[in-house]
């Protein structure tokens, strides 16, 4: 099989979408994406970029997505966080997950970053076996916190209340 690891164009959205949405259904949540290709392409293309992506191009067809962002860790400096890692359904086991990992592990290298980070769902073993064997730490002694966006207004909510 022939593939070229790429960097994403704006033009490759729909498909990372795509590929988005089909790990949400396979994490078995496939109403919580919100994200829309607008905001893709803006966020990933406008002037401050928000994100950084790779594609895994297989005879012209994205098979494949390596999203990620610069972090700042206080203990260690300049850090990546992949936010998905993602192979079509059809493609795995084919290599195009090595080859995107390899391409972000290179890159924080030339970015002298100090770690890069990610999650992956406590219930995923092929994958947590996969990054284990490419020498990754799985902290299972971490608990992933989020605010959303409910849990954000609700939080400004209580803050102005107290403020009164």
């Amino acid at each position: 099989m022939d593939f070229k690891i790429r960097k994403a164009v704006p033009q490759d959205m729909p498909r990372v979408l795509e590929l988005i949405t089909e790990l949400a259904v396979f994490e078995e949540e496939p109403d919580a994406v919100e994200i829309t290709v607008s905001d893709l392409q803006t966020d990933g293309f406008g002037k401050h970029p928000a994100f950084n992506c790779f594609v895994a191009d297989v005879d012209g067809q994205v098979e494949g997505i390596a999203l990620f962002y610069g972090r700042y860790s206080t203990w260690k400096g300049k850090v990546l966080h992949l936010e998905d890692l993602i192979v079509s359904q059809k493609m795995r086991g084919s290599g195009l997950g090595t080859a995107l990992l390899d391409e972000v592990v290179l890159y924080g290298n030339q970015l002298g970053v100090k770690r890069i980070c990610w999650e992956v769902i406590d219930w995923n073993e092929p994958a947590i076996k996969f990054y284990e064997k490419k020498g990754a730490d799985v902290k299972r002694d971490w608990d992933v916190v989020h605010l959303n966006e409910i849990g954000i207004r609700n939080y400004i909510s209580k803050l102005e209340d107290a403020r009164i």
